[in-house]
């Protein structure tokens, strides 16, 4: 069982530090594979309005979940008989509605799909705004994402974005608390400085071999929750995960746990918030099993993930390429900035 350790945002509202998510599940896993997670003892549910980087299917949750079954978390939630006032549901604001009056109709359309009357948390999904419409990846004639370059001729800004989050949060009862995903220091202190309002959450990548000093130490200093997505690591574009990695495993073997409990509890022990991904019942309880690391473990698990440092989720390498630098990668170098 989970040891049942929640965080608290920095509007008071409480989140359960283990959460769920499904990215990348097939079509026709998700509904079941919700019901057995919130039957286990889930509570945090997370979500997103968005698309495969690699296919054209639509989706919803960071969990993928493809056109035409976004319906299925509701409907998994609705079959675990857990009322919905005892769960915690996240959701993102998809790239191609950042513009100010497309906001509220997204969430709405969230909301309806979802079948519930609000979200505990709404995130911008990421810092970058894809030129507006109903296509989720709109395309040049070589195949290149579209940005909306709106904002380099005066128009609405990652900031507008933003403030109309935060216009939601206080005059609505759709979101109990907003935040952001993929955002940098350098993001982070723009949307602040700019409105004076700091973001409840930063969902970012994060495991031993993505281990960000300056980020952790901002966002702890002023209140940011982290949320961990991607912990065992991923090979969404082929980079090797931290999962496979020898020495994680030797380490999992010592203290009797499978390697993904290890890394989840690694996550947790520095008080972020995770959300690890399964849809085989084994594994969505083995997920949700976890313990406390010792400092030594905790050390050990940093030394090996220093040593092997990967970011994972580069969406200028995605098969449907963002033209864009998000972090500052060497593989971003010569693309256009963020905001």
């Amino acid at each position: 069982m989970s040891l049942g350790r929640t965080v608290k945002l920095n509007n008071g509202v409480i989140v359960p530090q283990i959460g769920y998510g499904t990215w990348q599940a097939a079509p026709g896993e998700v509904e079941k594979a919700v019901e057995e997670a919130i039957k286990v003892g889930y509570r945090h549910i997370d979500c997103a309005l968005v698309s495969s980087p690699f296919h054209s299917w639509y989706c919803l949750t960071e969990s993928l979940i493809f056109v035409g079954n976004r319906s299925t978390v509701a409907t998994g939630i609705k079959a675990s008989g857990v009322p919905r006032e005892e769960l915690t549901l996240v959701s993102k604001l998809w790239n191609n509605s950042h513009r100010p009056e497309d906001v509220e109709a997204d969430l709405d359309l969230t909301l309806k799909q979802l079948g519930t009357s609000y979200l505990d948390v709404y995130l911008i999904h990421w810092p970058v705004a894809f030129k507006p419409g109903k296509d989720l990846f709109p395309k040049d004639s070589s195949g290149v994402v579209q940005l909306d370059e709106s904002a380099e001729k005066g128009g609405p800004s990652i900031v507008d974005t933003w403030k109309e989050l935060v216009r939601i949060s206080k005059e609505t009862e759709k979101v109990k608390a907003v935040g952001v995903s993929n955002f940098t220091v350098e993001q982070l202190k723009k949307v602040i400085d700019a409105t004076g309002v700091t973001p409840a959450m930063n969902q970012i990548e994060l495991h031993p071999s993505l281990i960000q000093p300056e980020l952790f130490k901002f966002c702890n200093d002023n209140g940011i929750i982290i949320t961990a997505y991607s912990p065992l690591g991923n090979n969404i574009t082929g980079k090797p995960r931290v999962i496979d990695h020898p020495e994680i495993k030797k380490i999992a073997d010592r203290l009797g746990k499978s390697p993904a409990q290890v890394l989840i509890a690694w996550v947790a022990k520095q008080g972020f918030v995770v959300i690890p991904k399964s849809v085989t019942p084994a594994r969505i309880k083995s997920n949700f099993e976890d313990f406390e690391l010792s400092d030594a473990d905790l050390e050990e698990i940093n030394k090996v993930g220093l040593a092997n440092q990967v970011r994972s989720n580069i969406p200028y390498e995605y098969e449907t390429s963002w033209p864009v630098d998000i972090f500052g990668t060497p593989e971003e170098k010569g693309q256009v900035k963020a905001f």
